[in-house]
């Protein structure tokens, strides 16, 4: 990767790293972000008795830490490797492979252009990174409409070509929202009305249905942006219950909420 932060990492951060030496009681890294180096204390390998470091980590593997200590006068900082949950090294090996992606587009638009490839590389970084934690965020907003890279790049033909195989590559974030919907009427006709008040919510853009049983419904809502999903949710829900009272029957929307 071209991708490089400058200075020194954070108490807590989350960084790629690649093993270069593994001693009896210790494990030494380069951090890939920063291009500097940390330890891993035996203590911090794994939970529990170690046997043998080499059972967890070898030379050259890849591993995500957790950043304990910042040393910055020996420009050194000590790492966990047993404090990274699941999830954050999933999601953090799923950043460097958007990253990469990223960077696999300036590369080829570079030799396209019979351009240096670090050159072109730099020639952006410079212009999006002030913004940008990293180059695939700047790219993300160039799907999602937020960000214009003919604005910003000074070359109109490069900007062009990058924007076009971005739109190819990236997909725009999806948020989902979802609920429960219950109906219940004692109409002569309540099936056909009950068919009328989903149809109806059903009306409102990228807002779908499904039957649980018992007269609930699940309604899920997808957008780009989490208000724009919510806000369809509520039409929705709020459609099919002006019916379900037209005809004196009952009805309540309850959105399900998100995990944190």
């Amino acid at each position: 990767m071209y991708y490089r932060k400058t200075g020194l990492p954070e108490e807590s951060d989350l960084v790629m790293c690649t093993v270069t030496k593994i001693q009896y009681s210790s494990v030494f890294v380069t951090i890939d972000d920063y291009n500097t180096s940390g330890m891993i204390h035996i203590s911090e390998i794994a939970a529990g008795r170690i046997r043998n470091i080499r059972d967890y980590v070898k030379e050259g593997k890849k591993i995500v830490c957790k950043v304990l200590r910042v040393h910055e006068e020996r420009g050194h900082v000590d790492l966990s490797l047993r404090r990274v949950g699941e999830g954050q090294r999933r999601n953090k090996v799923n950043e460097i492979k958007l990253e990469q992606n990223a960077e696999s587009i300036i590369e080829y638009v570079a030799k396209h252009n019979k351009i240096e490839v670090r050159k072109l590389y730099e020639q952006v970084s410079k212009k999006l990174l002030d913004e940008y934690e990293y180059l695939h965020h700047a790219f993300i907003d160039v799907v999602e409409g937020h960000l214009d890279l003919s604005k910003v790049l000074t070359d109109k033909k490069i900007s062009s070509q990058i924007e076009e195989l971005v739109k190819q590559r990236f997909k725009p974030k999806v948020v989902e929202v979802s609920g429960e919907l219950s109906l219940s009427t004692y109409d002569s006709d309540g099936i056909t009305v009950i068919k009328s008040a989903l149809t109806s919510a059903e009306e409102v853009e990228n807002v779908h249905i499904k039957y649980l049983g018992g007269g609930k419904y699940k309604m899920n809502s997808s957008a780009n942006d989490y208000k724009e999903a919510e806000q369809s949710l509520k039409e929705a829900s709020a459609k099919a219950l002006a019916i379900i009272q037209k005809h004196n029957g009952k009805g309540e929307f309850k959105k399900k909420e998100s995990k944190k």
